[in-house]
């Protein structure tokens, strides 16, 4: 969801708006890099330049705000993301309907703020906020458009969240047709659309359709950002997910110990992609009867994602269940019950009923109490 309009708009003649183009590109080309610091710089001084050449509602300072919204989202700042994706949207609202340039720039903002809801776990205030910037792309762009095959993309990550597996396949089908005929089948936006096909199939239990997908997004990365791109190591740690469902554990470690080196030089300490990795690492130790490792682990997992997420997120309460079974492995009851209950009240809030974390989490939890009634 990289913008990209503004170096486009025709009404661009000054020095100092010429140079916030320059920035603008700049930050557009940092980002897809990976490097958000750099990003960062030149997207807040080409919104400095915009909001005093042009005023603070124009759509030039809204389509930067998009693409700083992005950057903060990187970076795992939510908050500041949605505020930038908020601000941008309710400036192009009253933008009128002058171009394509304009509708795009809107979509952009629709679809920002979405993926920000998708992200918080605030899926009932997204999906239709996804829906009307797809409808506007579709009718205002062409419904072969990359922007429509984007908005798709981010459509049906919801779906998987929200455990309706169908029809996220169908909308990533589509959405990979889309980027293939437009990008060809290298590029990394296929990657990311093969990287999210695999994870429906991971969430489906499907380990193995899932694995040459995984395999896919890493081969297609490495070759065009180079192996040390955290895209990259994202992709490593979704093949490494679906490995060790499949017990092919060694493989698997080696895949997640090699992205947490990027993310930690990346990103730092307490990056959402390193308690993901985090998680799964635990869930190794635990397979290899690593008690103590697996909930060291766990624990660090569960402390980054409570800080960033907050402690009522879906993610949260997937860390939650997981170290309440490796606690009831241990014959401790009283802490598992405490934290299946909690995860479970958590699942229960933003998951349907019928959603695989919640159905989960209750059959551990009735099994914990069986075992309490056995004993």
């Amino acid at each position: 969801m990289i913008s990209e309009a503004l170096s486009k708009m025709k009404i661009i003649t000054t020095d100092d708006i010429d140079e916030a183009v320059k920035l603008h590109d700049s930050a557009v080309s940092y980002l897809a890099r990976g490097e958000y610091g750099k990003a960062k710089k030149s997207g807040l001084s080409a919104l400095r330049i915009l909001e005093k050449a042009t005023g603070i509602d124009h759509p030039d300072v809204a389509n930067v705000l998009n693409t700083l919204g992005e950057i903060y989202a990187g970076q795992d700042d939510y908050a500041e993301a949605e505020r930038l994706y908020r601000r941008s949207a309710d400036i192009m609202e009253k933008a009128p309907d002058s171009d394509a340039d304009i509708l795009r720039i809107r979509v952009q903002s629709l679809s920002g703020l979405a993926s920000i809801y998708r992200i918080q776990g605030r899926y009932i205030e997204a999906e239709p906020l996804f829906i009307r910037a797809l409808e506007i792309a579709e009718s205002s762009l062409g419904p072969n458009d990359l922007e429509v095959a984007s908005i798709l993309n981010n459509l049906a990550v919801l779906y998987k969240y929200n455990g309706r597996f169908d029809e996220a396949e169908r909308l990533y089908q589509r959405a990979l047709n889309i980027t293939k005929e437009a990008l060809g089948s290298e590029h990394p936006g296929v990657a990311t659309i093969y990287h999210n096909l695999g994870g429906l199939e991971h969430s489906r239990g499907r380990y193995a359709s899932g694995e040459p997908y995984a395999r896919q997004s890493v081969e297609i990365r490495e070759k065009t950002l180079g192996p040390e791109h955290p895209d990259v190591a994202a992709d490593m740690a979704a093949l490494a997910a679906i490995l060790d469902r499949q017990g092919k554990y060694d493989e698997a470690e080696k895949l997640y110990q090699r992205a947490i080196a990027i993310f930690e030089q990346e990103f730092g300490s307490e990056n959402y992609e390193l308690a993901v990795n985090y998680n799964n690492l635990a869930a190794i130790a635990y397979e290899k009867g690593d008690n103590a490792k697996a909930e060291k682990l766990y624990n660090q997992a569960l402390a980054i994602k409570e800080k960033i997420l907050g402690t009522d997120h879906p993610d949260v309460a997937m860390t939650l269940n997981n170290l309440a079974v490796l606690y009831m492995s241990q014959g401790k009851y009283a802490e598992a019950e405490s934290l299946y209950r909690r995860s479970l009240s958590i699942f229960e809030k933003s998951l349907d009923p019928a959603h695989p974390n919640v159905i989960t989490c209750l059959e551990n939890l009735a099994r914990l109490i069986n075992r309490k009634t056995e004993e």
